[in-house]
């Protein structure tokens, strides 16, 4: 049996020495202040910070509910999406040339799993049993890159996002009374320039604004989109003038047929 620091007592030849009882967990009184046991001290603590945590996640949760927005339009082409804040560094990193368009796959799988797969290599890269972060300059090093990161593309996305015109795509809209059987709004639907923008229920979005509260003839409404007017382009019409001069009258009515 084995005690104390080092000094060995056995009561039997038989018995040997370095033998060592079996779930009987170190005596960490060697190392002062430098380590403990996994069970039960340090995984009550790593509880009860789990604990706390999860209970002010909880309490901000009820203080400040998520939004509830329009329904989801899939012909909605100029909807801004915006991914939920824990993810806003990649939402952001997704932004650069060098990690998007032809970097795409850089930017979803090569730099994302350089990042995680090193923070997983930390337990190899540094076996140091060394607890103050100075005395660890390996693992400290790759906990203050990746915190660093994140919390700068985070501060990015968040800086700049247009959130006055997320919340005007997202507000919850009365529904309306268009006539969808009437042939201008058969003409505006078939136009994806003017749906993608404007809705298909024309209250308008992140790309365009509302034509039902539109007060311009319809003279002003063909000389705009002939023209273009600030972010709308010009010649963005795909129609005879016919049809032009149909989908103008419609506008310039509110959503209803001219005729009634």
């Amino acid at each position: 049996m084995q005690r104390g620091k080092g000094m060995k007592y056995v009561g039997d030849s038989r018995v040997k020495a370095e033998g060592r009882m079996r779930n009987v967990p170190k005596d960490y009184s060697e190392y002062p202040g430098k380590t403990e046991a996994f069970w039960p001290n340090f995984l009550l603590k790593e509880w009860m910070v789990g604990a706390v945590f999860l209970m002010g996640f909880l309490v901000l949760t009820l203080a400040h509910p998520a939004p509830l927005e329009s329904l989801a339009d899939p012909s909605d082409t100029g909807y801004i999406p915006l991914p939920d804040w824990y993810f806003l560094f990649m939402y952001q990193l997704l932004k650069y040339e060098f990690a998007s368009g032809a970097y795409n796959v850089l930017g979803t799988v090569v730099i994302p799993g350089i990042a995680f797969g090193a923070l997983m290599l930390v337990p190899w890269l540094d076996t140091s049993k060394e607890r103050r972060p100075y005395r660890r300059p390996i693992a400290t090093s790759l906990m203050l890159l990746g915190v660093a990161s994140v919390v700068f593309l985070t501060w990015e996305s968040v800086a700049q996002h247009d959130w006055e015109a997320a919340a005007e795509q997202g507000k919850l809209q009365e529904p309306t009374d268009i006539d969808m059987e009437a042939q201008g709004y058969e003409i505006y639907a078939s136009q994806q320039s003017c749906i993608g923008c404007h809705g298909d229920q024309m209250t308008g979005g992140a790309g365009g604004p509302n034509l039902l509260e539109t007060e311009k003839t319809p003279e002003e409404v063909i000389e705009i989109v002939k023209n273009g007017q600030g972010a709308m382009p010009a010649d963005q019409f795909d129609g005879n003038d016919e049809e032009l001069e149909i989908l103008a009258e419609y506008i310039a009515n509110h959503g209803q047929n001219p005729e009634e």
